[in-house]
């Protein structure tokens, strides 16, 4: 029989500080649940922030810490003050990355090592520190984003970089479903298309959105909150049947 889902409960989210981004509408999709939160960003002011507001807001535990995902020294820590510090972690939303434009011959080493740097290994150093304590609990919801860029080999935004480093996202994702599986978690992916958020050189003029729109089916970009709710979905009890999978939160840009 699976190990119960704890009615007090943490999800760790990365990459939340932004005002206008994909981690912060799943903080507070995930508040608004009774989720208590840590709230990881390389904007440690504005992580603890974000962690007041939400705290007040929905009366649950909160956590805000200053992490750069790409120092395993510094994740760690993290790791171990929320452990410490609040209900069990039962869900992982891994938010935080970068995005990367440069063509492909116009690529530099320095560049490349960045992007997957935070887009690949920066989830690699959480997940795996988390899903240990996950193991020990026999219980975990992992859920981390991809993109459409990966599916298409970029034609959004971003380009090869960016792209490689979000296909990593989802073979580490499907190798963590099926190594970890007998041990209570789950780990799945979502592959957003055109968001509107600022991660895409800066707010999204109505002239960008139309222009991005015009490969969907229902013609508009997604909003932060589109892909929060298919996150929070995932991260919850009743997802305790999907694992290894990838959910296309692109409007149709992409059909898998």
């Amino acid at each position: 029989m699976p190990t119960p889902f704890p009615h007090e409960r943490t999800a760790v989210v990365t990459g939340a500080a932004s005002a206008r981004g994909i981690g912060r509408a799943t903080a507070q999709k995930l508040a608004a649940h009774g989720w208590n939160l840590a709230i990881l960003d390389l904007d440690g002011a504005g992580a603890t922030a974000l962690a007041t507001r939400l705290a007040a807001d929905h009366g649950i535990q909160t956590l805000g810490l200053g992490v750069d995902v790409t120092d395993r020294t510094a994740v760690h820590a993290a790791i171990s003050r929320i452990e410490a510090e609040l209900p069990q972690i039962v869900g992982l939303a891994n938010i935080a990355g970068i995005s990367s434009p440069t063509p492909f011959l116009e690529e530099t080493a320095e560049g490349w090592n960045r992007v997957l740097a935070v887009n690949l290994t920066g989830v690699f150093f959480v997940t795996q520190g988390i899903a240990a304590t996950m193991a020990r609990h026999g219980v975990g919801r992992i859920v981390s984003v991809s993109s459409v860029s990966f599916q298409r080999g970029g034609g959004v935004y971003s380009k090869s970089a960016y792209s490689v480093s979000k296909g990593g996202v989802v073979g580490l994702m499907r190798a963590v479903a099926r190594e970890l599986g007998e041990r209570g978690i789950t780990a799945n992916t979502v592959s957003p298309g055109p968001v509107d958020t600022d991660i895409m050189g800066g707010p999204l003029t109505e002239a960008r959105k139309a222009e991005m729109s015009r490969n969907t089916l229902i013609g508009r970009v997604a909003t932060p909150e589109d892909v929060a709710a298919v996150v929070a979905f995932l991260l919850g009890e009743d997802a305790g049947n999907i694992t290894g999978a990838t959910y296309d939160t692109n409007g149709g840009m992409q059909l898998s």
